[in-house]
């Protein structure tokens, strides 16, 4: 299929800028797959539109403040880098200690091997090694934590969110159930949850569950190939723990639907779904999820709304048709739905 057949027009002042005055306060759109019916209500109603007896899976990824500022030491020009994970394949899997890391860059192409940047507290970081991605391996000359990132770091507000960060994306761009601290970018379906909600939800008889998936940048970048068949998936580190298998494995051998809060946990259980039930453990996965390609597990999708020629614009459409989810966008755009990250929600059954 062509990229372009997943692009559609949307006015700039329904990109969200920021988050909902309230969290848990946004506009909900339930479409019904098999009908192609659309209900339009509120986040708050959302247990009524979710079986008694259903499973929510939810990704409990925390973003870590992966903006950093640093000086070159040659020009004393200012460049941003967003470190992704640390370089060592086996430390992406958690809180960060580490002196090597992986990063994009602003500037990208002046930034060369060999260039040397001084960070905040008198850190120093030397470009060691440029990936064919463009990717950025950095050595700094001492371990560089969560504790610094804290102190220095900047939350990594999506491109399309036009201002710098501040104290309330600390707190807004985070779940309220966030703990596994590792994304570069926020599971920003599950955003709309508050406390209240989830025992409203356990309340209605729906069980909730959890996995992580940390989210790398390459989830919110457009597809810069014609075909969608020549685009190459980013690999993200999961786990899915041994109780969150077992409660699904459960669920779906009594007939009970399993529904996968946002693209991350969607990816994650698809993944790591075998003939013989979920597998519990880590692992990575590049799993690209497009039309022509079957959901084996997931049965709903709670979700945002997404960019246009994004590979989570074609999950959904896997999910529920290309041609139903571009009329329901449309519909949503007439309607003034927020979209994007800090957007209103969308569950898909």
């Amino acid at each position: 299929m062509r990229t372009e057949d997943f692009n559609f027009d949307l006015p700039q002042e329904l990109i969200a800028q920021h988050p909902a005055e309230k969290r848990g306060s946004s506009r909900l759109l339930v479409l019904d797959r098999a009908t192609g019916r659309r209900s339009h209500a509120m986040m708050r109603d959302l247990p009524s539109f979710i079986e008694s007896g259903s499973l929510m899976v939810f990704n409990d990824s925390k973003v870590r403040k992966a903006r950093l500022f640093g000086i070159a030491v040659d020009t004393g020009a200012k460049v941003e880098f967003l470190l992704l994970h640390p370089a060592e394949e086996a430390d992406r899997n958690g809180s960060a200690s580490s002196s090597v890391w992986t990063a994009m860059s602003s500037k990208a192409r002046k930034q060369r091997v060999g260039r040397l940047f001084m960070f905040p507290e008198k850190l120093m970081g030397r470009i060691t090694a440029v990936l064919p991605s463009g990717e950025k391996i950095i050595g700094f000359d001492r371990i560089l934590d969560d504790e610094y990132l804290d102190r220095n770091g900047h939350i990594p507000l999506p491109p399309y969110i036009r201002r710098e960060d501040d104290q309330q994306d600390a707190e807004r761009y985070q779940t309220v159930y966030a703990k596994a601290i590792g994304s570069a970018a926020s599971p920003t379906a599950g955003l709309h949850f508050t406390p209240e909600l989830l025992a409203e939800l356990a309340k209605a008889g729906v069980g909730a569950e959890w996995l992580t998936l940390h989210v790398g940048l390459g989830t919110f970048l457009p597809v810069r190939v014609d075909t969608i068949e020549e685009h190459q998936m980013h690999r993200e580190w999961f786990s899915v723990p041994a109780r969150t298998a077992e409660a699904v494995n459960r669920a779906k051998s009594q007939g009970r639907k399993i529904v996968a809060v946002g693209t991350t946990s969607a990816r994650t259980l698809e993944s790591a779904w075998t003939d013989s039930g979920l597998r519990p453990g880590t692992s990575s996965t590049d799993i690209f999820i497009h039309p022509g390609r079957d959901f084996k597990l997931v049965d709903q999708l709670f979700t945002n709304f997404h960019t246009p020629k994004s590979t989570l614009l074609m999950l959904v459409s896997a999910f529920a048709g290309r041609e139903l989810i571009l009329d329901t966008y449309s519909e949503a755009i007439s309607l003034g739905y927020r979209f994007f990250s800090y957007g209103d929600a969308m569950l898909i059954r």
